[in-house]
């Protein structure tokens, strides 16, 4: 994480018709590293994310043995098979970074590992929720230490015997459902998974691309995903695409703008990863999606988003809110600029991240002189599609999230507030953010060191 970095934003955007690359996706770079430490042979993923979450995952995985090396543009992992990681007899300690999703699908293939785990991780993971892959873990058989504790720094001691279970998943968690996955790899018999609420499925597409024995039943609410564990897992190349959720704050910079025209291209287009789009759509943007294809070295569907300003409309989210749980800050800002009363429901997931997204987000848009409420399942936006930008400064204090940094970012490059950003982070999942739109798009951003 950047420590002690603070950034004034000292501009607004003007029309612009530009064509940007945005990073790599984070949640598939995150996936291919753990998957491919379970195949046999040399895996070679090719685009990885090099960010901070990225990077606490390779490490992790070499602290458990696994051998990865970087060559140009393409990272090799020497991959043993199942149940392959080499650790310490008495206990082996495991370092996690911020990144919760290394932690909970880690937890996942530790479980069925015949030892003790130690992990933790930086201030602000230890602060947040395990509880919820602690109960469907410790239903194969091992345990977690200490008992009751719902938060990192925790033990797990792994099972030799897992059991195959049946789980009901309600909160329509992309990363509980993952890590339960992980698991079933390696335990014997079917384990299931009655998904109540559709969250991404990168890691099934991941599973089946790599010829593991999954199935996925369409039900008349959510999925029925079956795996059956132990069988061996080969070698693949892997090309990973552009993250959605990072091209998410140049769309709505884009959008916010008059005259803007931007392209942005090889984005992921995942049917559970463009919610956000379908929701600008019933906003009245002007966004479409080009060259739609499945890309053959990762199975995941890619294309070229094509936005340019709009004239927006006042929406209600309330379905399918987990596939867009990481834009919904950044929707949060395009609702506070546009006129009306914006409302989202189902978003008590907000509380897990980093920071309680919610409240921090509410606490920036009010500086902006936007009305909002929020409780703990909803937050209801009252719109302004004028801001007066004089005498107006936003101080925001940030626990470190990046997306309430990036959101923060945007809200004032689309009104010309002037913006002091605190303790601001962007490597968890969009390194090059910063350079990227002072290149691009001209912003006028100062950063100071403490």
């Amino acid at each position: 994480m950047q420590k002690k970095i603070s950034v004034l934003i000292k501009n607004k955007i003007s029309k612009f018709s530009k064509t940007i690359k945005v990073a790599a996706d984070k949640s598939l770079s995150l996936r291919a590293l753990m998957l491919a430490s379970q195949c046999i042979g040399i895996s070679k993923i090719r685009n990885l994310l090099e960010s901070e979450d990225v990077v606490s995952c390779i490490k992790a995985l070499r602290t458990l043995g696994v051998k990865i090396v970087k060559k140009n543009n393409t990272y090799l992992v020497y991959g043993n098979g199942l149940n392959s990681f080499k650790f310490n007899k008495k206990i082996t300690k495991i370092y996690v970074g911020n990144s919760g999703t290394t932690a909970r699908l880690l937890s996942g293939l530790l479980s069925t590992q015949t030892g003790r785990f130690y992990l933790y991780g930086d201030q602000s993971m230890n602060r947040r929720d395990m509880s919820r892959i602690i109960e469907p873990l410790e239903k194969i058989g091992c345990f977690f230490y200490p008992q009751k504790k719902k938060t990192l720094p925790l033990t797990i001691e792994g099972t030799s015997i897992p059991l195959a279970q049946k789980h009901i998943e309600r909160k329509g968690s992309a990363q509980i459902k993952s890590s339960i996955l992980l698991s079933a790899l390696s335990t014997p018999g079917v384990t299931t998974i009655e998904e109540k609420k559709i969250s991404r499925n990168h890691t099934e597409i991941f599973l089946n691309k790599i010829s593991a024995d999954i199935k996925i039943k369409k039900l008349k609410k959510g999925n029925l995903i079956s795996l059956t564990g132990q069988k061996n897992l080969y070698a693949f190349n892997y090309t990973v695409g552009s993250d959605p959720s990072s091209a998410a704050f140049l769309i709505a910079l884009a959008l916010l703008t008059p005259g803007a025209k931007l392209t942005i291209p090889d984005v992921i287009c995942n049917e559970t990863r463009i919610k956000y789009i379908r929701i600008l759509k019933k906003m009245n943007a002007n966004i479409k999606i080009k060259n739609l294809r499945k890309d053959p070295n990762s199975g995941e569907l890619l294309g070229s988003i094509v936005v340019s300003s709009s004239n927006l409309k006042p929406i209600t989210v309330s379905k399918d809110i987990g596939t867009v749980i990481d834009e919904l800050p950044i929707l949060f800002v395009i609702a506070s600029l546009t006129k009306g009363i914006s409302k989202f429901k189902s978003i008590s997931e907000l509380a897990h991240k980093e920071s309680s997204r919610a409240v921090e987000m509410k606490k920036i848009i009010t500086q902006a002189g936007i009305k909002c409420k929020n409780t703990k399942d909803s937050m209801t936006i009252y719109g302004k599609d004028k801001i007066d930008n004089r005498k107006k400064f936003i101080l925001v204090k940030t626990k470190g999230d990046h997306r309430i940094c990036m959101s923060s970012v945007i809200l004032s490059l689309a009104t010309g507030i002037r913006t002091k950003i605190n303790n601001f982070e962007t490597n968890t999942s969009f390194p090059s953010f910063i350079s990227l739109i002072k290149k691009n798009l001209g912003a006028k951003i100062e950063i100071k060191k403490k």
